[in-house]
């Protein structure tokens, strides 16, 4: 039964919408500042356009840096987990239950600090919590119980969301976030109040941190095209099976997630373990920013006048590809650009597809080891760069029949693909990784094809194992 529309209810909504979407914007754009500090601290760098990982940060540095980040967020968690009151998941808390103030504070600090550090784990969970727990209390102090008023639950859960739109910019994926994932109910009410928070929530996180595109996708074709839509069918079911396993893998890492004393010892070695993988892999470090950059940048020339693509010379020099080879010959010219530090041709597919497979299995194994040590963190980020680097993988094949595509369209269609299949939240998928590459409405088919083909296979195999 849908809530009767009155001059109160309404109120209430637009002063909800716009307090808690000034603070929990106010909090996603200090987290972001937060993480920016913990990197400057302990790797010697800032991510950005320019640096999307810590490539050039010496190979020591790395390995300490996420041993220690680990270490003592593992002895912090420990007390946090064992003596004090548990902090629950955002979903328990939308059912409900209280989440404490200071250590959700503490909790959510940490998961900032080990990503900041170079723990391969994303960092959306930390502003979702904390825009639920600021949910609560604002309920509190307004005696806010559904009663006469709004929905306490529906509150929290658009608040999380929030929290995911400000940090990352992306207000629809907030949105979806909320009504597709936490509330399973999609109401015109429940979309505008999501849409309305998150969107305030994205212009303060912004304002405090800054605006910049998430992952450049510059050298992508500016036009989707007929075999595009074919590698969308085919991309979205390889992604579709991809996806649900990595759900399956952080699930059970979850589940089997260390709690007890055990902690102590298993988060340092979770942390030097990424550091040993760093040496030969150092975009497996981190949130997943450049692990999925370097899908979203794998350029062959060749083929760029028939995709219509190209890469600039600042592109190219950012480019993760580049990075790795320590800067390499970067060309002025666009039509010359470079990937890996010299020019490319076709020959040099065989070694392109063995990094991108090194950097899938690497960043998927790394990261399942994170959370089964005991750290808390999220998915969302680490499921983009899986898929982005699978994407490019097929899209390097692809090339090779149908000159007329980009690699880095493909890297975009497997990114939302793979998201989607590993969240099951097909909406809030596309629009998150369509909001942090910022690309052109005309992409949303193409992605859109490839969502609802991996929507669709993992809910085919599962009614095959029945």
């Amino acid at each position: 039964m849908q809530p009767v529309v009155t001059a109160k209810r309404l109120g209430w909504l637009a002063a909800t919408t716009i307090i808690l979407g000034v603070i929990i914007g106010a909090g996603a754009g200090l987290l972001t500042l937060l993480l920016y500090g913990v990197e400057h601290v302990m790797l010697g760098y800032v991510e950005g356009s320019e640096l999307p990982g810590p490539f050039g940060v010496p190979a020591v540095r790395r390995a300490i840096s996420v041993t220690i980040g680990l270490a003592v967020a593992g002895v912090i968690w420990y007390f946090l987990r064992n003596k004090t009151t548990k902090v629950p998941s955002v979903k328990k808390a939308v059912a409900g239950e209280r989440m404490p103030v200071w250590q959700t504070l503490v909790h959510v600090v940490l998961q900032i600090g080990i990503v900041g550090s170079g723990a391969s784990i994303g960092r959306e969970v930390a502003p979702r919590e904390l825009g639920a727990m600021l949910a609560q209390r604002f309920c509190d102090l307004f005696h806010i119980e559904g009663a006469d008023g709004i929905d306490r639950r529906m509150v929290v859960a658009v608040a999380a969301g929030a929290g995911l739109g400000g940090v990352y910019n992306a207000p629809l994926a907030g949105m979806f976030f909320a009504v597709e994932i936490l509330l399973v109910d999609v109401t015109l009410e429940k979309v505008a109040f999501g849409l309305g928070m998150s969107a305030i929530a994205a212009f303060v996180a912004a304002s405090i941190k800054g605006h910049h595109t998430f992952y450049d996708i510059t050298a992508m074709q500016p036009q989707s095209t007929p075999t595009l839509m074919l590698f969308a069918v085919l991309c979205g079911a390889a992604c579709g099976v991809a996806g649900a396993w990595f759900r399956k893998g952080s699930q059970w890492a979850e589940s089997h997630q260390s709690h007890d004393k055990h902690i102590l010892w298993q988060m340092p070695l979770a942390g030097l373990v990424t550091g040993l993988a760093a040496i030969v892999v150092p975009q497996v470090m981190g949130n997943g920013r450049a692990a999925a950059q370097l899908g979203f940048s794998t350029f062959v020339p060749e083929g760029s006048a028939a995709a219509g693509a190209s890469q600039s010379a600042s592109s190219a020099a950012a480019s993760p590809w580049n990075l790795l080879a320590g800067g390499g010959n970067v060309s002025g010219s666009a039509s010359t650009a470079v990937n890996a530090g010299f020019q490319l041709s076709q020959s040099n597919i065989a070694m392109l597809l063995g990094v991108l497979a090194l950097t899938f299995v690497a960043k998927a194994l790394v990261t399942l080891m994170t959370i089964r040590s005991g750290a808390s963190g999220g998915v969302l980020q680490p499921g983009i760069a899986l898929g982005s680097t699978l994407g490019a993988m097929l899209g390097l094949i692809w090339i090779l029949l149908f000159p007329a595509d980009s690699v880095t369209a493909c890297a975009l269609i497997g990114a939302a693909a793979l998201l989607s299949a590993s969240q099951q939240a097909p909406l809030m998928a596309m629009c998150l990784v369509m909001e942090l590459t910022e690309a052109p409405s005309a992409f949303f088919v193409p992605v859109g094809l490839a969502v609802a083909a991996s929507s669709l296979v993992p809910k085919w195999m599962l009614s095959r194992r029945k």
